[in-house]
């Protein structure tokens, strides 16, 4: 049941992002060359902003497919789960280059700003503004299981919010004929980017380092599982981050008791911590003083 459950989930995911993908692709052209046209650099900075959107939509299908399809492997018993970690760290990249590359044109055009029709950026922010509200329902609800799903989701919210950008910059400029409307605008849109970039970056180098997640208290666990009737100690206790959801420990208790109670106990207390994926060892006294045991809190 739990495999056709996660094929299922998958199979969800992979038709909204095609779907997204779809509405990005039409948007991207309409942005691009509307800026081209105009001479925009926040419609620029938008449509670039659109252009990561698209190729975190691209590399999330393949993440996904890769983690669905597994691999059969000897040497990648995980599969290709953790190819949407490495996707993120890329959309992360990506986000950061673009965020970089308008704030440098921003600077240029710093004393000489050209002139910039109003009327067209509003037009196309309006229509910014549908494409990513549809596209962000589409998402939403997978961006919580899937790093490859939440890098492009995060990356069109904040699309979004260049979308409202570039329609106050362009009511500005026909109101008030205010040149530095649209560079402005582009600044900030860049600037608005860069926290959610490092945030999507240090969340996939965290499951990288397999640092133990953020929700799970290592020694509170630690504690829990000596209270387990007969266990008098704890050691190799792990605690990692395969990808999003997918939370994983191992550890070595040693105890006088009969090893399969113990094993039952000790499941029930990382099942209460949210731990179904677990590698629990259960030891004799004598065999532990033989053991170069770590003490790792990971």
């Amino acid at each position: 049941m739990g495999a056709g459950h996660n094929h299922g989930n998958a199979d969800t995911r992979v038709s909204r992002m095609l779907m997204a993908a779809g509405i990005l692709s039409i948007f991207f052209v309409v942005e691009l060359t509307t800026a081209l046209a105009i001479n925009s650099i926040a419609l620029l900075a938008d449509a670039g902003h659109m252009l990561t959107d698209l190729v975190a939509m691209f590399m999330g299908l393949t993440a996904v497919l890769l983690a669905r399809r597994g691999s059969t492997s000897p040497s990648r018993t995980y599969g290709w789960h953790r190819a949407e970690v490495f996707t993120a760290v890329a959309n992360a990249a990506l986000l950061l280059g673009v965020a970089g590359f308008i704030m440098f044109e921003a600077i240029g055009r710093l004393g000489d700003a050209p002139h910039v029709p109003g009327v067209p950026m509003i037009v196309v922010a309006l229509a910014g503004l549908l494409a990513n509200a549809v596209v962000v329902l589409l998402l939403r609800s997978q961006s919580e299981d899937s790093l490859a799903v939440k890098g492009a989701y995060m990356e069109v919210l904040a699309d979004t919010v260049g979308s409202v950008g570039v329609l106050i910059a362009g009511i500005v400029t026909v109101t008030t004929g205010w040149p530095y409307a649209d560079v402005v605008v582009a600044v900030l849109v860049a600037l608005w980017v860069l926290p959610r970039a490092f945030a999507l970056a240090r969340a996939a180098l965290r499951i990288l380092s397999e640092t133990s997640p953020s929700h799970i208290d290592v020694e509170q666990l630690r504690t829990a599982l000596g209270a387990v009737e007969g266990v008098t100690e704890v050691h190799d206790l792990h605690v990692w981050t395969l990808v999003p959801g997918k939370d994983m420990v191992t550890a070595h208790l040693t105890s006088q008791r009969n090893s399969a109670s113990v094993l039952d106990d000790a499941r029930a207390v990382l099942t209460a911590h949210g731990l179904d994926h677990s590698t629990v060892q259960v030891e004799p006294p004598d065999s532990a003083s033989d053991c170069e045991c770590e003490t790792d809190n990971r």
